[in-house]
């Protein structure tokens, strides 16, 4: 199991073009949908929680997958699996790179993978807002936060923190009084 945790979060890590969150769509395909490690319900919660903890989300996410399949040797083994890829092209890249930083092939091809980047991003969340089951009548809560970092500076601990405390005060207080 160690060795098909490793290999299966190095070959995630080997694509990880736009960062962690990039990574999600690969991530619920070998875990929920090909090894079934785990729910997407349970998905969306690691999901959830990796955003929340200080440090790389992919790392913190194949972390808590890792521990649930295997304690800790499983997450050692998963965060050693997608952290090695990273750190051997950006090993090979830093030795070369000096050689090639002002051809213009190269500057093109970076702008070009900056759209791809971002389709990346925008179809997981897509795809996790229809999970979460996010509707027109609560997508306001996502915007707002997004709106009071973006236009009024708010940090996004604070957004977090509130976050953190309106779900609680909602799931345990609110909700239980609705039903």
């Amino acid at each position: 199991m160690h060795k098909s945790l490793f290999t299966t979060f190095f070959k995630i890590g080997m694509f990880t073009l736009g960062g962690g969150y990039a990574m999600i769509p690969i991530i619920q395909s070998e875990v929920v949908d090909k090894h079934q490690w785990v729910s997407k319900e349970e998905f969306l919660d690691l999901i959830a929680i990796a955003q929340s903890c200080p440090g790389v989300f992919a790392i913190n996410i194949s972390i808590f997958i890792g521990y649930k399949l295997r304690k800790i040797p499983g997450a050692i083994s998963c965060a050693l699996g997608t952290a090695l890829p990273s750190f051997l092209i950006i090993l090979a890249i830093a030795m070369f790179f000096h050689q090639f930083q002002d051809n213009p092939v190269v500057a093109a091809m970076f702008r070009g993978i900056r759209p791809a980047v971002v389709a990346l991003i925008a179809v997981p969340t897509f795809n996790l807002a229809c999970s979460a089951k996010l509707s027109w009548a609560n997508c306001w809560i996502p915007i707002a936060g997004a709106l009071l970092i973006w236009l009024l500076g708010v940090s996004p601990i604070y957004i977090i923190l509130a976050a953190g405390i309106g779900g609680y005060v909602y799931g345990n207080l609110i909700k239980p009084t609705e039903s």
